[in-house]
Formats: C-alpha cells, structure tokens, sequence
C-alpha cells in the first residue's frame, strides 16, 4: 500500500485502520521487500488489467457519461464478474479454506465531526455542504462513505447528502441544496452575486439560464432579486420541476418571467384547502365563570 503522498500523521491513521480490519477478520498483515518488485506483482499487475479492461470497455461504449451512479456500478460489476469467472476454479479452491466471517461487518465509514458555520454548511475535506439553516451552530457526527455523508445530531439521525470531490485543480467543491439557503437569500438576494456555489445552488439550468438572462436585460438587483423569487416559489410550491418548464417556455419567447402570474400557476386549487370553522365561545361564559370562582372564595372565607 503506498502512503508516501501523506503526511506523518495520516499514515499512521491509516496504519491503525487496516491493523484493526485485519484483526477483525482475522487475517495476518505482512509487508513487501523494500526494491523487491516482483512482490508488488500479484496486486499491481491485476490491478493493471482490470484498469485496462474497463479503458477498452469505455472505448467500445462510445461514451463515459453514465446517467446514475448505480449505472456505473453496474457496468464495473459486469467487468470485474468476466475477469472474475476466468478465476473461478482457484477461487473455489481458497474459497474451502477460508474461514467464517464475523458475525458483522466491520464499519465501512469514517466519522468525522463538524460543526455547522454561519454560512449554513461545513467543510469537510475539501468539500463544502449546505444543510439546513436550523442546525446553525451545532455540532454534527458526519459518517462519511465512498458515496454519501451520513448527518448525526448527537445519537439523533438527520439525513443523507451525496458525497462531493474537490476538483481537480485541488480546488473545493461543493454540494449545495437551494432548498437549506433559501430562508437567508430571502433577507439578502444580493448575496447570490457573490455566492462562490452558485452555479451549483440552481436546482436545474433553466434557473441558471433564466438568471442569466435577467442579469442581461434588468441588471444585478432586479435579476437577483427575480431568481430568489423564483427559487422560493419552486420551494414553497414543491413545483421546482414544473416551474423550469415554464421557465424554458418564457425563454424561448423571449419574455421574462411573471412573478404574480406564476404564484397564481401554482397556487394549490381553492378546493384542495381545508374548510376550517372556529367556533368562538360566548363571552358571557367568562363572566359566569368569574362570578362563580367569586363565591366560592367567599364561602371558603
């Protein structure tokens, strides 16, 4: 395993992780001859093939660009399982000498814990993530997987985000929900000129080419203070869908977007709303009810 690219500290971390995976399944660790390289064959030499192997997959797939990250998964599963059946005959061989698993897996995340800055987010690993305006101030357990961050307030479960990547540039990246900002962006629509995420903050790119072409046509207020608008209709209304619809239909008749006609849209129909009645009570009640704590006093007296 090669850990040169880290730090003292991490490679100690990461020593300290694989001695107790090995001794939770119950295998021996054991290290490779220093200039030896013919023992870094049985690991790096497979490892080559396989990344070979999904390279001329990609090739003859005529494209990278996969819709879902199950899709990926699969396609991977599909390589490694042809590679794998080539083997299958010793892997049946080992496979009547290995022992039982224990009787859990062992954990298959890191937690870290974070605390929740004023921005409405945290920064883990290069990464920074919205969440929603409440837990401002809180400390959070993140267990963070291959694919997706786990949220922790104290033993109390809050949700699941995607996990994020910093570019390749080494720059931060960012996983951002409008849904967690909108509240703040309420107060201050300014804001959104100067958001480092705000590419990422548009749920869709009708809302980033409609915020586009208001910047060009009204200017920064009457744009920022439009998107918001829109942003908080899409949220409110749970019509975020819908609304970038009509959004690309305004854009294709170059006309900019109705605020007040697009609430009234989507406003809930009148008789989806609950008929209330409130019944108010006969003020001469609270006069009876004084009256008759009064002479009960008395006679207590």
């Amino acid at each position: 395993m090669g850990v040169t690219n880290l730090d003292q500290s991490a490679q100690a971390d990461l020593t300290d992780r694989v001695d107790a995976l090995c001794r939770h399944y119950g295998m021996a660790p054991s290290r490779n001859t220093k200039g030896v390289a013919h023992e870094n064959g049985a690991i790096e030499g497979p490892h080559g093939h396989l990344k070979r192997a999904i390279e001329d997959a990609l090739i003859m797939r005529g494209s990278r660009d996969f819709g879902t990250l199950g899709a990926y998964r699969g396609f991977i599963d599909e390589i490694v399982g042809r590679i794998n059946a080539r083997n299958a005959k010793r892997i049946d061989i080992e496979r009547a000498s290995l022992k039982p698993l224990p009787v859990r897996r062992t954990t298959d995340y890191e937690e870290v814990p974070v605390r929740v800055t004023s921005s409405g987010g945290f920064l883990l690993k290069k990464v920074f993530y919205t969440v929603p305006s409440r837990l401002i101030g809180h400390q959070l357990r993140v267990r963070l997987y291959d694919d997706r961050l786990d949220l922790f307030l104290g033993s109390t479960f809050l949700q699941t985000l995607p996990r994020g990547r910093a570019t390749p540039s080494g720059s931060h990246g960012h996983v951002v929900n409008y849904r967690h900002v909108i509240h703040s962006l309420r107060r201050k629509p300014m804001a959104l000129m100067g958001l480092v995420y705000r590419d990422q903050l548009f749920p869709r790119r009708a809302f980033r080419d409609m915020f586009a072409a208001l910047l060009e046509q009204t200017g920064e207020k009457a744009a920022c203070r439009m998107t918001v608008d829109l942003l908080a209709l899409a949220h409110d209304r749970g019509c975020e869908a819908e609304l970038a619809a009509q959004l690309e239909e305004d854009m294709r008749q170059r006309r900019l977007p109705d605020i007040q006609a697009l609430r009234t849209l989507f406003a809930p129909p009148p008789d989806t709303l609950p008929g209330i009645n409130v019944q108010l009570a006969d003020l001469s009640s609270y006069d009876r009810l004084v009256g008759n704590a009064t002479i009960t006093g008395e006679a207590a007296a």
